[in-house]
């Protein structure tokens, strides 16, 4: 019997109605959405009301196509404590930092029957996060863990509703399970061949963690005072997140910091017995290509055996190269698409009237706190992550003092997040004997 026969997506953002529609149309699934009540939820819920509970996500690409298509969605819960049912397969489409609260919000006898809780963007640990959570629950569920979602979605009106955009795709994706030989990822793969993505199937979970670029770019890209600042204070000129200085935060020193860092993480993942990667081939082979003229192949391919001064120069030249996008259409006056032109957004004012952090550095700041966690229960040193941690956590010691009196989120709040990382290590520790 197929694992996607009952399916219930936690979370209401666009990744869930893009999945909805995906494992509706391909698997013939029961689909359930179950969501937290809030503001912006409730804009969701709203809008499934009035399209009495359908739900549809169009593509920007042609060859996308079988990504588009509507659905009915079948239940419909507007609180986590509220989801009833028997269902095969949990889908976690929501930040990776709100999985343990989210699965202490579902009622103990909705895990009888669960077989299965799908990943869909989780970073390094998350998979042993939720094993713990549902070992210490007398639950026996595979859990599998993708390396990241399949690619861009968005909110159609550029507000939640039930209809969504995916502008793109990845090339490339990985998968693990806590099940040698899983015929829920066997299903998986041959949906996303369907797709057009190559699937990968590693040897555990963490593994597929692994290769999620966010946990190598994204601390050095925003965890700097350039971009920090920006964020916290904000300045009437824009600022990008992908261009060179001055004009976003990348410079010779920056490059310098996310490859220590990269190497770190090496280490760390070494220590742990997994397979390495080689970061200049992952960049441009599994997401952004650039023409052979500005990295050749053997650069690319020898990368791991560079000095550093040649692998520094390598990935400065590969954020150079993407500027533009190197394989877009020029127009009649040479200009290419703009591809780097992601703003750095600022801290605003959320629905509930909180000043609130903007999901990049936000997130990001969980999973770098749980890669220093588990470093420093191996005994791994990672100054470079260290000091971009440090960085992070002044400017919200600094910011929340600025804005004392004002309601804030728990967002600016400096966070240890033991209780994940004692779970996470605990497993780590089983793996390691």
């Amino acid at each position: 019997m197929s694992g996607f026969n009952r399916v219930l997506i936690l979370g209401t953002g666009q990744v869930t109605v893009q999945l909805a529609v995906l494992f509706k149309n391909r698997f013939n699934a029961h689909i359930g959405i179950v969501g937290r009540e809030s503001i912006r939820s409730e804009q969701f819920f709203a809008a499934l009301l009035q399209s009495k509970g359908v739900v549809s996500a169009a593509v920007q690409n042609e060859q996308h196509r079988l990504l588009e298509g509507e659905c009915a969605i079948d239940e419909l819960f507007h609180a986590y404590e509220a989801a009833t049912g028997e269902w095969d397969t949990l889908v976690m489409a929501v930040t990776t930092d709100a999985y343990l609260e989210v699965l202490r919000q579902l009622d103990a006898d909705l895990w009888k029957h669960v077989k299965c809780i799908v990943l869909i963007s989780p970073t390094f640990g998350s998979n042993s996060l939720v094993r713990h959570y549902m070992e210490a629950n007398h639950c026996d569920t595979e859990v599998i863990s993708f390396s990241t979602y399949l690619g861009d979605t968005r909110w159609r009106h550029g507000k939640p509703s039930c209809d969504v955009i995916t502008t793109g795709i990845k090339r490339k994706l990985y998968i693990g399970s806590t099940e040698a030989s899983s015929s829920n990822v066997g299903m998986l793969c041959e949906l996303f061949i369907q797709l057009g993505i190559q699937l990968e199937v590693m040897v555990t979970p963490i593994e597929a963690e692994t290769r999620n670029i966010s946990l190598y770019v994204h601390p050095p890209l925003f965890m700097n005072d350039y971009c920090l600042n920006e964020v916290f204070q904000g300045s009437p000129i824009k600022k990008y997140v992908y261009k060179l200085f001055p004009e976003g935060p990348i410079t010779p020193s920056l490059i310098r910091d996310m490859l220590t860092g990269w190497k770190e993480m090496t280490r760390i993942t070494e220590s742990l017995k997994l397979k390495g990667m080689n970061l200049l081939c992952f960049m441009t082979d599994d997401n952004y290509p650039v023409r052979p003229e500005s990295l050749s192949r053997d650069d690319i391919d020898n990368f791991l055996h560079l000095e550093p001064i040649h692998q520094e120069y390598l990935l400065y030249i590969r954020y150079a190269s993407l500027l533009i996008d190197p394989f877009s259409e020029p127009d009649q006056d040479g200009k290419y698409f703009d591809f780097s032109a992601v703003p750095i957004s600022q801290i605003y004012i959320n629905k509930e009237g909180k000043w609130d952090i903007p999901r990049m550095p936000k997130e990001d700041y969980y999973r770098t706190k749980i890669i220093q966690g588990i470093a420093k229960f191996i005994a791994v040193p990672c100054p470079t992550i260290d000091r971009f941690i440090a960085a992070y956590e002044s400017k919200l010691r600094i910011t929340a003092k600025m804005l004392q009196g004002e309601s804030l989120s728990d967002a600016f709040a400096i966070r240890s997040f033991e209780e994940d990382l004692k779970m996470i290590c605990s497993e780590i520790s089983k793996d390691m004997k």
